[in-house]
């Protein structure tokens, strides 16, 4: 009897010390996919961080999966805003890395020609189509350099906070959960948007979008073993008829359509106790990144309306400063010991190892490491080029990954310019290369290009590598064209001749990094020239030339087309020798600049070219031409001519539309041009003087390049109209 009594006591004084130490709930984030909405997210965490809130799992499709894998991985809150309000949104969601870390041989294909977009071959002749619009090369760097210190996490679990992302298996529209693998490709699987991203190929499967088939993925919180679920939905209303009125309406559209069933079905299997948050984002949009601050905003409004109820999951114990370190990463730049190439492409390891700077022995240098990988992919060789650092022990080794090209490396590329002068005179030229790369491992190019219309022209040049890194090269040519010479006596136009010219040559030449080459080589030339208008009695000619001629080209422009910085330098020096085979021995040279310079919206470029002939020459054979939208603008393209040219020039134009952050940004520019030049001859009288001249123009950057539409007037009275696809100076 008295034990009895003493074990009721007992359970009476220990039942307020049981009840005081019942287990916390344990707290799942569920973090639904929406593109750029997924920004929203963090305004959530920071919401539930100054709550207390201690976050035991996370389950994220899509953008949900990118913001949480970064906090489950030991981002802090400070840290994930800062990068979604500095990330180059723009250059992260594209392929091309910046023009800066491009080759300069690829930078030559922008000078060269033409239109920027071009269309790639298979080594059988097929047409090689992506999968989709963007390959997610940059975005793929971005994940690494951000999730650097996960490469030797496997198991998701492992990770400060556990963690799950949902894909989906565009073969079988089977849902995948990733528990375990390589952190950033897992997150990359989950946010690839079927034809907007091209499918992440993992494991046999081939990965999509994790919210075709989970947008919401609450059923796998479940399966972590949460207690409670917090939900973020950032799911948007579908838009009606008359608000689809655009290309983003559609695709945000078609996004909203490919998520919201399965997230209903999700948003029904909520329990009593699991809260639901729905930030009010109806007014933005999937490619809204550069409203990246209000939607945090608008996250962090929704999850404090959310106090009282979030109050209960608060845990007492956990101070912020807790929190914080409980999630503080591990290294984030270990030391290199090794590098690995890992390569399936025409091109050999050692060409790709040559392009790899990281030293030996030292910490990883990502900002050098992420201009290295663009430099590889500007090679035009691979479909994706990515790093992970394997760690074994107290090694940890820098393996480079690098695809080939699945739809070929030959590339087709186009171009068009028109001028009219209003007086019934205008001109035309369009365009055409291909060239065929890899034709061996050290990465030899065949490039051909061919031009029919006022200018005629046919070039064919095989590039030869001397060495993995390019650095010298042997590039012999062909070259055939013709082109129309006006000729003057007494500042008097008489003729106009048709100049023909064909020749080979071969170049010996050194790279400079990626901005600049130097070329020296050795030509000869035959042809002819007959009059084209004008008076038939005078002299047609047949000629004979051999030279000398030393090259050097610098390229820093960010942009060729409507630059915002950045220079373009090119120099000329020719002789022409009796010994090669010249009838005439003199010497020739030629310089052209473009600085570029900008400040927001508006853009300066300043330069001009000058050619000179020093000895006397056949002025039909010698002459430079000018002519053209800001080549002496209202002048007809190529229509003044001289032994001797200058042009001084100033362009200016302004960006009219705000800036987009997808491959989807075709900005729109207003522009106008002040232009000083003169040509002039050394063996007869004619002398233009200085001519004054100006332009205004409208400038589209389209999908295939730039479209310009110009109208031109100088001081001699002569006015014209340009219509340009390609080049734009």
């Amino acid at each position: 009897m008295h034990r009895l009594l003493l074990s009721l006591l007992l359970m009476f004084v220990s039942f307020p010390l049981l009840a005081a130490e019942a287990p916390r709930p344990k707290v799942g984030l569920v973090l639904s996919g929406g593109a750029a909405r997924g920004l929203a997210h963090i305004g959530v965490l920071k919401a539930l961080e100054e709550q207390g809130i201690k976050v035991d799992a996370i389950a994220g499709t899509s953008m949900g999966a990118v913001v949480g894998g970064l906090y489950a991985s030991g981002y802090k809150i400070d840290e994930l805003e800062k990068l979604a309000l500095n990330i180059d949104w723009q250059q992260a969601l594209s392929d091309a890395p910046p023009r800066k870390d491009v080759p300069f041989r690829r930078k030559q294909d922008d000078r060269d020609f033409l239109v920027k977009q071009k269309l790639s071959f298979r080594d059988d002749g097929s047409l090689g189509l992506p999968l989709g619009v963007i390959q997610g090369q940059n975005l793929a760097l971005l994940l690494e350099s951000m999730l650097a210190h996960t490469s030797d996490t496997r198991d998701f679990d492992k990770l400060p906070i556990p963690f799950r992302a949902v894909a989906t298996d565009i073969a079988s529209g089977e849902k995948v959960v990733f528990r375990r693998g390589h952190l950033p490709q897992v997150i990359r699987a989950s946010m690839s948007i079927p034809a907007v991203f091209a499918p992440v190929e993992l494991d046999g499967r081939l990965l999509v979008d994790g919210g075709m088939v989970d947008n919401i993925p609450l059923d796998v919180a479940r399966e972590m073993g949460v207690d409670v679920a917090i939900v973020v939905d950032i799911g948007t209303p579908l838009r009606s008829r008359k608000q689809l009125a655009t290309v983003v309406d559609v695709l945000n559209q078609s996004i909203t359509l490919m998520t919201r069933r399965n997230s209903e079905e999700q948003l029904a299997a909520l329990h009593r106790d699991d809260i639901l948050i729905q930030p009010p984002l109806s007014s933005f949009g999937v490619t809204d990144f550069g409203r990246a601050q209000d939607m945090i905003d608008a996250g962090y409004r929704a999850a404090r309306a959310l106090d009282a109820r979030l109050a209960v999951l608060k845990r007492p114990q956990a101070s912020d400063g807790e929190l914080l370190a409980a999630r503080s990463p591990s290294q984030r730049t270990p030391v290199i010991t090794a590098i690995r190439i890992e390569n399936d492409s025409k091109v050999s390891d050692d060409v790709i190892r040559y392009y790899i700077r990281q030293p030996i022995g030292e910490p990883l240098e990502l900002d050098r490491l992420q201009t290295d990988m663009g430099t590889l992919y500007g090679l035009d060789y691979f479909d994706r080029v990515q790093y992970r650092v394997v760690h074994k022990g107290a090694d940890n080794t820098l393996v480079i990954n690098a695809r080939g090209r699945r739809g070929g490396t030959d590339y087709l590329r186009l171009g068009l310019n028109l001028s009219d002068d209003m007086r019934g005179d205008s001109a035309f030229n369009i365009g055409a290369s291909y060239r065929v790369n890899g034709i061996n491992t050290l990465g030899a190019e065949w490039l051909t290009r061919a031009q029919i219309g006022d200018q005629q022209e046919l070039y064919s040049e095989f590039y030869q590598p001397l060495d993995a890194g390019s650095r010298y090269f042997i590039a012999p040519y062909l070259n055939l064209g013709s082109q129309n010479i006006e000729a003057t006596l007494d500042d008097d136009p008489v003729a106009e001749y048709r100049l023909e010219r064909y020749g080979f040559g071969l170049n010996l030449g050194r790279q400079i990094g990626n901005s600049g080459e130097v070329r020296f080589g050795v030509g000869q030339a035959w042809g002819k020239a007959d009059v084209r208008i004008g008076d038939q009695d005078l002299p047609r000619f047949s000629f004979s030339e051999g030279f000398y001629e030393l090259k050097y080209s610098f390229d820093t422009l960010d942009n060729v087309y409507f630059p915002h910085s950045g220079e373009d330098i090119n120099l000329v020096l020719r002789q022409y020798d009796e010994g090669l085979g010249s009838d005439q021995r003199y010497r020739q040279w030629a310089f052209k600049l473009d600085k570029a310079m900008s400040s927001g919206p508006n853009t300066w470029v300043l330069g001009g070219q000058y050619g000179r002939t020093l000895d006397d020459a056949e002025v039909v054979t010698s002459s430079f031409v000018l002519g053209g939208a800001r080549q002496l603008s209202g002048f007809r393209q190529d229509s003044v001519s001289g032994q001797n040219v200058s042009l001084m020039r100033m362009v200016y134009y302004r960006r009219l539309t705000p800036r987009a952050y997808l491959p989807l940004d075709f900005p729109l520019y207003l522009g106008g041009s002040l232009e000083r030049g003169r040509a002039w001859n050394n063996d007869n009288e004619f002398d233009s003087g200085y001519i004054n001249a100006a332009s205004i123009f409208v400038g589209f950057e389209t999908p295939l390049g730039p479209l310009n539409f110009s109208y031109g007037a100088n001081s001699e009275n002569q006015k014209a109209l340009y219509l340009n696809l390609g080049h734009t100076f």
